[in-house]
């Protein structure tokens, strides 16, 4: 037996695989109802964001389906499924985003000149135009953030900051997205870029940097709103819960 090189798993990748086994064991069965998010993040002893990468993971294999203002419900497992992921979930990347482009817009705002403002508020200007999440917008908002990263002069930077954003391109983010994102957000969203290039318009490094993360933190925020879990009440009292153990 030939040796394999041992993967760590994501933790949000744990979380699906043990929902899984439970519907795959007969413990839930299709059609019935899961715990909420914040029931299955208190007995897994782990983060509500986690649990929604792993229930988003799930719904994208075809084995939840969320129903806001409901619950999140069983189904019959497809008779063909995607592979499971092995990537990074929405919110690490978020978190991952938020570090290192907050240091990019701190430095930024050192170096920054009048054609860079001039660039961001041509692209600014395209964005306020556009009034609902859409493909052009996510290539605005990736315009401005590597926009933001040119402003160093650093092709190495400003292709971290595009293959970051990037990764928002998958079945994971956009269910997520769908779920979340509308005018009302996108239009704060925009207010948040113009924070940034006031910032760097400004050259004041401690403010560009807190703008941009304030900015990414706030993303992770959006993608957090309850899915109308207040609906998800257990049907039958007195039920027994099957068991859903901690993860490793």
């Amino acid at each position: 037996m030939p040796i394999e090189a041992i993967v760590p798993r994501r933790l949000y990748r744990q979380v699906a695989d043990q929902l899984r086994q439970l519907f795959d064991s007969g413990e839930y069965a299709a059609g019935d109802r899961l715990p909420t998010e914040r029931e299955l993040a208190e007995r897994m002893g782990i983060s509500r964001p986690t649990i929604r990468e792993a229930l988003i993971a799930l719904e994208v294999e075809g084995r939840v389906r969320i129903r806001v203002g409901s619950g999140i419900y069983v189904t019959e497992p497809p008779r063909s499924a995607p592979p499971p992921s092995a990537g990074e979930g929405p919110f690490e990347l978020l978190r991952a985003r938020e570090f290192i482009e907050g240091a990019i817009a701190e430095e930024a705002a050192q170096h920054v000149k009048a054609e860079h403002i001039r660039i961001l508020d041509r692209v600014l200007g395209r964005m306020d135009r556009q009034r609902h999440p859409t493909r052009t917008t996510i290539s605005l908002d990736r315009e401005f953030h590597k926009g933001v990263a040119a402003i160093l002069g650093n092709a190495v930077l400003v292709r971290v900051v595009g293959d970051l954003f990037d990764q928002r391109m998958n079945p994971y983010f956009e269910r997520l997205s769908s779920y979340f994102e509308d005018r009302t957000t996108w239009q704060a969203a925009l207010e948040e870029h113009r924070a940034v290039r006031d910032a760097l318009a400004a050259h004041d490094p401690g403010g560009a940097k807190a703008a941009m993360r304030h900015h990414l933190r706030l993303s992770q925020e959006r993608f957090s709103r309850n899915f109308g879990e207040g609906a998800a009440v257990a049907e039958t009292a007195g039920k027994k819960e099957p068991p859903i153990f901690h993860t490793g």
